[in-house]
């Protein structure tokens, strides 16, 4: 395989980790914890693994030899930057606790589990991927480990390669599905240990002890330096407004980190959108009125930040959607022989007199994918609604009456981008090169200290790296029942902008400024080499959140 310079000098990195990690660990229990809420469900659903305590691991000087394990580990869902290198602590680790462990790696996730597809990683395969981007090295997969049978099936294999130990890395999801396969290989008495890591790039997995998921500083980076070479340009050519989506269905935590970054005209926040009950004609008006503002100073151009899930943070969409939804799932038949040039007014005709209205003010591209593109539960598939430009085309109409009313004399462009996968498997930065290993070593440390049912987590990360705090806590803690599918399901608690949190308080106390002046700041690309301050710095969000700015 033909490497670049930069993939032969990164190859060379050796990621930085908390003091503790560099001797024998003990683990020390500390606060005995519960759910976040749903106390008593949680409890029910969980007797084996719940109200588990926090675990430190700190430094003891006694020396104990163990016997080798083997470790099965599955990337699971989306990719995310710095996944290798957990592989790569995880592999570390247990070969510290005797270099006879043997690591397997299930090709491309939970599936691989099921269907007993997997490869040894062995040395040479681990340093080939050492602070590489991407989840190439095993592959992933969407598969959900949500069965008894599926539990069985696994564990067939898990047995057959005398596996002790299974780390999932995944997201919220993936790692409410290990919680779910610790609890049963416990009350199975099944002799398998399952840990969790915390990984997704839309930050939205995240409590007072997971700080931040991996690959979320990685991918801010990435997209703040294309956000500044478009800001660069619009700056440069003075003629566009620039509409840039960004990924976030869920939470719009890379859009704030992206604005605190990159400092745009206009950022949208879906959470402050659904707090405030914003109609979709407010959140045009907000936009407009900046360009409007902008354009009396002789300023035709911008840029506008959006988060992939605004419109479902949207009331009145979400009511809409909704509705399609119900509609559709139960008129499928009718809808699909229905001519294509008829299938706008079909809908109009359908729907309640709010939602035919708002459906009717949508551009016609938009309308069509609220009512085709659907995901195998029948449901409107969210992340393939062009946002950016059904913002751009609206706002576009809207100056357009302003111009006519005589409200405007501006001149408007629009050009739309969506940064969604050029994040995903970037070489992961500083941050998330030694975050990630040591996510990964201390999950062989949860191994070693027989724990299961546990995340690996990392702390005081806004610290030089050897004050980090490694441990674990039981996923149990962050779990509440949500409705999935018309059933209450045990979930992870996603974790949303808070508006009453630093990072947006930051924000809302710059963006009116930031709206009228070109205080475009141009971050470049991710810096592996030179001084702390470029190269070894956390998000701007974590450092908020923590009091360090």
């Amino acid at each position: 395989m033909t490497k670049s310079a930069l993939q032969i000098e990164r190859a060379t990195y050796k990621p930085k980790v908390p003091a503790a990690l560099k001797s024998n660990v003990k683990a020390v229990d500390g606060e005995y914890t519960q759910s976040v809420a749903d106390q008593d469900e949680i409890k029910s659903l969980f007797p084996n693994t719940y109200g588990l305590p926090v675990v430190t691991f700190e430094k003891n000087n006694e020396v104990k030899s163990m016997p080798p394990v083997n470790v099965g580990v599955i990337l699971s869902g989306g990719q995310a930057p710095g996944g290798h290198n957990v592989i790569a602590g995880l592999f570390d680790g247990i070969k510290k606790i005797n270099k006879n462990s043997r690591l397997f790696g299930f090709i491309l996730g939970p599936g691989g589990l099921i269907n007993h597809k997997y490869k040894e990683l062995t040395a040479d395969i681990i340093d080939e991927y050492r602070n590489t981007g991407g989840f190439d090295m095993i592959g992933s997969g969407r598969d959900k480990l949500e069965y008894p049978g599926q539990f069985d099936k696994g564990l067939e294999i898990l047995k057959e390669l005398e596996i002790k130990a299974l780390v999932i890395i995944g997201g919220d999801d993936s790692n409410t599905n290990a919680c779910v396969l610790a609890e049963y290989y416990a009350a199975t008495n099944a002799g398998v240990q399952v840990i969790g890591c915390p990984k997704t790039i839309d930050g939205d997995l995240k409590n007072e002890q997971i700080e931040t998921s991996f690959g979320f500083d990685t991918a801010c980076k990435v997209y703040s330096e294309v956000i500044g070479n478009i800001q660069r340009d619009c700056n440069s050519a003075q003629k566009y407004w620039h509409f840039i989506k960004l990924m976030g269905r869920s939470a719009s935590h890379i859009a704030l980190e992206c604005a605190l970054q990159t400092h745009p005209n206009v950022c949208i926040v879906s959470e402050e959108v659904e707090a405030l009950d914003l109609t979709l004609d407010d959140v045009i008006n907000q936009i407009a009125k900046t360009v409007a503002l902008r354009a009396e100073q002789g300023k035709n151009f911008g840029t506008v930040l959006i988060p992939e899930g605004l419109v479902e943070f949207i009331p009145a969409m979400k009511r809409l959607i909704a509705e399609l939804n119900d509609f559709l799932a139960k008129n499928e038949s009718e809808f699909r022989l229905i001519k294509r040039s008829e299938q706008r007014n079909y809908i109009i005709s359908k729907l309640t007199k709010e939602n035919s209205e708002l459906y009717a003010s949508l551009p016609e591209g938009v309308a069509r994918q609220l009512t085709l593109d659907r995901d195998p539960h029948g449901n409107v598939q969210v992340s393939l609604i062009e946002t950016e430009k059904l913002l751009a085309e609206m706002v576009a109409t809207r100056l357009a009456e302003w111009k006519d009313a005589g409200k405007y004399e501006g001149k408007f462009a629009a050009q739309m981008h969506f940064f969604g996968y050029e994040g995903r498997c970037a070489a992961p930065s500083n941050y998330d090169a030694d975050y990630c290993y040591s996510l990964g070593f201390t999950a062989s440390c949860l191994i070693a200290a027989g724990k299961t049912g546990y995340m690996s987590s990392v702390r005081n990360t806004t610290a030089p790296a050897d004050k980090w705090i490694a441990g674990g806590i039981p996923i149990t803690m962050m779990l509440n029942m949500e409705k999935r599918h018309g059933h209450l399901k045990p979930v992870i608690q996603k974790a949303l902008v808070k508006l009453d949190g630093a990072p947006f308080k930051e924000f809302a106390a710059n963006r009116d400024t930031w709206a009228l002046t070109t205080d475009y700041v141009y971050s470049g690309p991710i810096q592996y080499f030179g001084p702390t301050e470029v190269c070894d710095q956390p998000t701007i969000t974590l450092k908020l959140e923590q009091n360090k700015n």
